[in-house]
């Protein structure tokens, strides 16, 4: 029996002769310089097949988590840019146990104040009215503002900065009434000329402008029944509502408040568990890749036991042969991992040229971490599972292995 057992020798060996006789370029002269790492990837070179199929196990887990992890992150980059816009608001309303209908002017004066330089205050008052127009009636909810174009987008640009006169008109409403500018509209016997419509609203809030019609605040004798604040930013918002608790309902709870921010926060949460979920789900296809590699290394060591025996009997340690078996089963997994991952950014890339995401939820570092994280990780599940067969084998008296 002839085995070969370059690239690893007893101490005070000189340069072994396969690092000596082997090209130093490319990868194959980098490999060959690092001697264990050399004689590790001939091993695996000598049974391409099973080799291949364990590396490309490892590499359907990779992708596998990767895929899900990222498209998890995209989905939730995604939600919260087409939700980001809600977390400025914060709506400030009577509170429940008072009975109140509308909030005090020195609430509403104390609200200014509060929303300074962090936003702005936007007093509102609500109804549901019937309105008439074009010969057709419509049930609307009537909104009384002089500054709707805080809260509302114009269907042809922005509203204007102050309303002053005339009814604003959402596009449900201009839609079932057949409403342009300059339409006349009866709102509760009271009649108005369509100053401009709305555009349809795309956040998530209470008030909507689409079934909406907005008047001037100074139709309904200045009494509002809620107050937005329009913060600079969410942390804005955060620190209008605490500020506003803190101060309106020291003794009584005066004001009910609600910060969009918390939904947010719950929908966050929510993506937050759907990611660890689908990572979780894929890791089971890394777990069915380590026992592949498991089954692997020991099979490959059951087969070059007499190998193994030579090289323990010509002096090479206990460790040496170890490591060069876990550097056959890291090697696997450094391999599985750059195809997976590879693989996973090409997938990401193609849901990118069919769906409307953009690159911005793409290119970010938690999904350069993915890519990082499952090669790292493919390469521990390779470790692991190469690990009882090399320590089995390394154990071994050389003279049973040399028996076979």
């Amino acid at each position: 029996m002839t085995v070969e057992v370059t690239g690893l020798q007893p101490e005070g060996n000189g340069e072994s002769h396969a690092e000596s006789e082997t090209p130093q370029n490319g990868l194959t002269g980098w490999i060959w310089r690092l001697p264990t790492v050399a004689l590790a990837w001939r091993n695996l070179r000598r049974n391409r097949l099973r080799s291949g199929l364990a590396a490309v196990g490892i590499a359907i887990g990779i992708f596998t988590v990767v895929v899900l992890g990222v498209f998890g992150t995209v989905l939730q980059l995604s939600a919260a840019d087409e939700l980001g816009g809600i977390g400025n608001q914060v709506i400030i309303s009577p509170a429940d146990e008072l009975e109140e209908e509308s909030l005090a002017t020195r609430d509403i004066q104390e609200l200014e104040r509060i929303a300074s330089g962090r936003g702005d205050l936007v007093p509102l008052y609500s109804d549901n009215v019937v309105v008439d127009g074009s010969g057709e009636s419509a049930a609307v909810q009537l909104y009384g503002t002089n500054t709707p174009g805080l809260l509302f987008d114009g269907a042809d640009g922005e509203l204007p900065v102050q309303h002053r006169d005339g009814a604003i008109v959402g596009p449900e409403v201009a839609s079932q009434l057949d409403l342009q500018l300059g339409s006349p509209l009866d709102v509760a016997g009271e009649q108005y000329r369509v100053v401009d419509i709305a555009a349809a609203g795309e956040d998530i809030t209470p008030v909507q402008p689409d079934n909406a019609v907005i008047l001037p605040e100074r139709e309904f004798s200045g009494e509002f029944d809620q107050a937005i604040i329009v913060a600079d930013s969410p942390a804005d918002a955060t620190a209008v509502a605490e500020e506003t608790d803190a101060t309106l309902n020291v003794r009584v709870e005066r004001v009910d408040i609600f910060e969009l921010s918390d939904i947010l926060e719950t929908i966050d949460e929510f993506f937050t568990l759907l990611n660890r979920f689908l990572l979780g789900l894929g890791s089971v296809s890394l777990v069915v890749a380590g026992v592949s590699i498991f089954n692997l290394m020991l099979m490959s060591t059951n087969e070059r036991r007499g190998e193994i025996g030579v090289m323990r009997a010509v002096g090479i340690h206990k460790p040496d042969v170890l490591k060069l078996l876990l550097v056959e089963a890291t090697l696997l997994g450094l391999l599985g991992g750059v195809i997976g991952a590879f693989l996973s950014g090409v997938a990401v890339m193609a849901l990118w040229a069919v769906s409307p995401i953009g690159l911005d939820v793409i290119f970010v570092p938690r999904n350069g971490a993915f890519l990082l994280g499952g090669i790292l990780f493919g390469m521990f599940v390779a470790l692991a599972s190469g690990l009882y067969p090399a320590w089995k084998a390394a154990s071994e008296r050389p003279v049973e292995a040399l028996r076979g």
